[in-house]
């Protein structure tokens, strides 16, 4: 009797443990998932009209480059901090002394008529870059025509350059051209072809049609590329609508006729925030605007005075023109070299609105009030000088603040409004100014590069309207050019911007930013910094409007003992 007592006891204690066990299981949950599938139309709103769908004639037609951008590839394309990564070509490789570069094309990519991408097509489109029918700019045409092509098989090729270039890649962005369908079109006719109405080339869409209304084009309807390299887009189809302006075009997302706005200018951005389904992507744009200082006119002699240049920048209240006059589409610009860049310095000097350390400089170096005067004064030299600047409505209300703030600080401006040609033509490339407010444009160049604007070279002839003669900058600018390892010229550009921080040649004042509006319902939108307005549409291969479900097994964790 006992020993059956303590075979019932083992039983019973080991159901016990068996059943605390099983307690201690967390039941096992079985969940669903959104997926991106492919499926769905996306409409968007394009400003502007449709001129000729071909990457070598849309340079001027911003609307014709979005389109382009999803139809053709460049062999090399640019992340969000202009670092180059494989486009059309899957890989590339650059000699020791920099000069000579051999390209691989991808076995995989085909154009969309299913012709396989060969050399021949790349040397092709070289070809038609450097003919007069192109609108490519002039120095991207004498850039080319200086470099030896070298076609070393069906999939690769090989450029020499005449010397050691870094920036070299943003120049091979250009979409590439089709030899087989184009080759028996002479280049000057080009502009006429009918293969600017149904393009081929080798991106995530297909040219579909034309939606064409009273004769004229209002509409262009792109299908998703299944055999895109990459790997087809989820969007199953993509149609832009052009659109005289933004107000037109945000009157048509109400009307539920677009999902997509590509531009919401000041005049309608604040009637687009309160729209409850749009959501609105905001980017800084590849510009600058700043005031050029005229270094080497004898007449402003006192600009040569970094002391004086730093008063100056101390003296501008920036944030009023960013929030006031530009309704905040821009950013405070500290750096001649653009935010998001990988060659960006993050800890450059900063120049706050502070008009009493402006006041307390100019004390310092002698400029002084004379009786009767409320302009500072030195040796008989009154702090006075003429901004020129264009004559819009923005960048006079611009000048004004200037000129008002400097006068709280005992600087004379004066305003001298012209247009923007003149602007460039009859006072900066002439040198024929004191000071001028302008903008700088780096558009579709992704490399950081500022030696055209800054480098002693460019004083005479170049772009550098200040005329900074700086030979320490020079020679960071010079090696930084020339240096193939990214993290080496990183290093020479942060030691660039620091030189520039210290003697301020010109007064950077803001970077625009460019917002645009996409529905809601359009999943996986990114914003990132634009090297030109298309870069919007740079991942629009991974946008998707329709999900599917997929199932996760998940185990519940169990919630945490309380003391």
């Amino acid at each position: 009797m006992k020993k059956l007592r303590w075979q019932i006891l083992v039983v019973a204690v080991t159901l016990v443990i068996v059943a605390l066990l099983l307690l201690s299981q967390q039941p096992v949950s079985v969940i669903t998932l959104p997926e991106a599938a492919p499926g769905g139309i996306y409409t968007e709103a394009l400003i502007g009209s449709m001129g000729r769908l071909n990457p070598m004639l849309d340079w001027n037609n911003s609307a014709d480059r979005d389109v382009d951008r999803l139809i053709f590839s460049g062999l090399v394309k640019f992340d969000s901090r202009g670092l180059p990564q494989p486009d059309l070509a899957d890989s590339w490789g650059v000699s020791a002394d920099g000069k000579v570069y051999n390209f691989s094309l991808r076995k995989n990519a085909r154009w969309h008529d299913g012709q396989p991408v060969t050399s021949d097509d790349v040397l092709y489109t070289i070809e038609v870059i450097k003919s007069a029918g192109s609108l490519f700019p002039q120095d991207v045409k004498d850039l080319w025509s200086q470099i030896e092509i070298k076609r070393l098989d069906d999939t690769t090729f090989q450029f020499t350059l005449p010397e050691p270039f870094s920036p070299f890649l943003d120049y091979v962005t250009f979409g590439i051209l089709p030899k087989h369908l184009l080759e028996s079109v002479p280049a000057d006719q080009l502009p006429t072809a009918e293969f600017n109405l149904q393009p081929v080339g080798t991106g995530p869409y297909k040219f579909d049609r034309l939606l064409v209304s009273g004769g004229q084009i209002t509409g262009v309807v792109l299908t998703a590329n299944q055999d895109y390299y990459i790997g087809a887009p989820f969007i199953e189809q993509v149609v832009f609508r052009y659109f005289p302006n933004s107000a037109s075009a945000l009157d048509a997302y109400r009307q539920g006729e677009v999902l997509g706005i590509s531009q919401l200018t000041q005049d309608v951005l604040e009637s687009a925030l309160q729209e409850p389904g749009l959501s609105v992507y905001t980017s800084r744009l590849p510009q600058m605007g700043l005031i050029f200082l005229n270094l080497n006119n004898p007449t402003v002699g006192f600009l040569q005075d970094a002391q004086v240049r730093r008063a100056l920048m101390l003296g501008v209240n920036r944030n009023v023109i960013v929030s006031h006059i530009l309704n905040g589409q821009a950013i405070i610009a500290d750096s001649p070299i653009l935010p998001g860049s990988w060659a960006y310095y993050d800890e450059i000097e900063k120049f706050p609105y502070d008009p009493e350390a402006a006041i307390q400089i100019l004390n310092k170096e002698g400029y002084v009030f004379t009786a009767g005067s409320d302009v500072r004064s030195k040796d008989g030299q009154s702090l006075a000088f003429t901004l020129v600047h264009p004559d819009d409505a923005i960048h006079t209300q611009i000048a004004q603040a200037i000129q008002s703030d400097w006068s709280l600080i005992g600087v004379q401006l004066n305003l001298q409004a012209v247009s923007y040609d003149s602007l460039v033509n009859d006072f900066l490339t002439t040198r024929g100014y004191e000071a001028a407010l302008a903008d700088l444009n780096v558009s579709r160049t992704p490399d950081p590069d500022p030696y055209l604007f800054w480098h002693q070279a460019e004083a005479t002839g170049g772009q550098n309207y200040s005329q900074w003669d700086n030979r320490t900058a020079s020679e960071f600018l010079e090696t930084a050019r020339t240096a193939a390892d990214f993290s080496e010229r990183a290093r020479l550009y942060r030691n660039f911007q620091v030189v520039f921080a210290k003697d301020l040649p010109s007064l950077p004042l803001y970077y625009p930013v460019y917002s645009y509006g996409v529905d809601s319902q359009v999943q996986g939108v990114q914003v990132a910094p634009l090297y030109d307005v298309s870069d919007r549409l740079a991942l629009i291969n991974e946008w998707y409007l329709v999900t599917r479900r997929t199932l996760e097994e998940q185990t519940p964790v169990a919630p945490a003992a309380t003391p």
